[in-house]
């Protein structure tokens, strides 16, 4: 069953929406995590069930990571969405570091599409589900600008400055 629930949060009242599962397999695999805004964010669906309880331990990362006191989470996902090129970027997304960046044009390369690639690589980027735990705000353009994010440049920029990312 698909559950709901809605997180306080420093960029805002965040949508987290998942798959009820079992207890050792976590509880709840995340689909979505959405800020308020968001271009291409999740909207709670007739038939979603309201669960905060569901997400607690994921809201507990989320409020260490805003906090400092979290670098990375450890949040089962549900598995299958996206394509298959799409899963591929996603999972480089994952291998950036908390507080570093990189380019659209390296990831493109990691995942053996550069040169015109890139702009595949930023739109599968763009249709990432999952913001903030999986860190697309850690890409930037080649000229090392902040470009594009489906949360607002505003809140990429608060999400690098928490990591210390950003270089005056």
């Amino acid at each position: 069953m698909t559950v709901y629930a809605y997180v306080d949060g420093p960029l805002g009242e965040m949508l987290l929406v998942g798959e009820e599962t079992t207890p050792e397999r976590g509880g709840t695999a995340l689909s979505s995590l959405s800020l308020p805004g968001q271009k291409g964010g999740a909207v709670v669906r007739e038939g979603w069930r309201h669960a905060p309880e569901a997400f607690e331990g994921i809201a507990a990362q989320l409020a260490a990571y805003f906090a400092g006191r979290r670098t990375r989470f450890d949040i089962p996902y549900v598995s299958g969405a996206g394509t298959e090129f799409q899963r591929r970027v996603w999972r480089a997304l994952e291998e950036i570091p908390y507080g570093e960046t990189v380019t659209y044009g390296r990831i493109a390369a990691r995942v053996g599409a550069p040169g015109a690639g890139v702009r595949a690589v930023g739109t599968a980027i763009g249709r990432n589900p999952l913001l903030v735990v999986r860190p697309c705000h850690r890409v930037i353009g080649a000229d090392g600008a902040l470009r594009g994010y489906a949360g607002g440049l505003e809140r990429k920029q608060r999400l690098l400055g928490l990591e210390g990312a950003l270089t005056p």
